[in-house]
Order: structure tokens, then sequence, then C-alpha cells
């Protein structure tokens, strides 16, 4: 089974496996054979060039993104606005709950524990709290 599919990629990295090895020749501790140690080392540099290409793949598919619409970016921040708004107006549980779990980004167990109640709690709360910015917004358009 071969981990590098590309044959001057798998070069390379045999080549730099040898290098550092070459390098680094008094880290070998001799607790395993000498082959064990550049198969580590090859796999360790396989790895790190694995985890270089996902990166630089993420890396283009964000440069090849469409750029985000300005219409649709206004649009955006004028509901972000009118979240805030009615918020503002919210009872509390519901404000709080709310604001910790979307902004806060805590966890339902959290929040149950910021109240001195249960996860179930927190989960019910916040949910009636959507439920009344939802049915408050639907009123404002």
């Amino acid at each position: 089974m071969t981990i590098i599919k590309d044959q001057a990629l798998a070069e390379e990295i045999t080549q730099n496996t040898f290098f550092k090895a070459m390098t680094s020749k008094k880290q070998f501790e001799g607790r395993s054979s000498e082959l064990s140690w550049l198969c580590g080392i090859a796999k360790h540099l396989a790895m790190d060039e694995h985890r270089k290409n996902a990166r630089l793949s993420e890396l283009d598919e964000t440069v090849a993104a469409p750029s985000v619409d300005l219409e649709k970016e206004t649009e955006d921040k004028d509901t972000a606005l009118q979240i805030h708004l009615i918020l503002h107006e919210l009872q509390e549980p519901y404000k709080e709950v709310f604001q910790l779990r979307v902004f806060g980004e805590l966890s339902f167990s959290q929040i149950g524990m910021i109240f001195g109640k249960t996860e179930n709690w927190a989960r019910v709360t916040y949910h009636r709290a959507r439920i009344k910015i939802q049915e408050r917004m639907g009123k404002n358009e």
C-alpha cells in the first residue's frame, strides 16, 4: 500500500526522509531498528505534506468562491439590526438565554448551569426565544 500516489512527491519525501535522518542522527536512541525509525520519519513527512495540501485546497476553494453580493450583505446587516432591536425588548430569561447561546456560543448545559436549571430547560427557553423573535420579525415585515 502506498501513502503517496504521486511518484515525484514520494521521491521528494524519500529524499527528505534521508536528509532528516542524516541531520538528526544524534536523536536516534536505538529503541527501535533504524528501518522503523526511517519509516516513522517518512510517515510524519507524508502526513505533513497531506496537511499542507489540504490547507492549500481549502484556500483555493475560499479564493475561488464568488464574492459576497453587496445587496445581500446590506440585507444581512438590516436583519441583524432588526434581531438586536427585538432582543432589546425581549423578556428575561429568553433574552439572556438567546444571547448566551448565539453570541456567547455556550452549550445548553453551560447555560442551564448559569441559571441553576437543567440543560433541557435551557433548550426549551432558547427555542421559545427563537419563536418569539421569528414572530416579531414576521410582524415587522
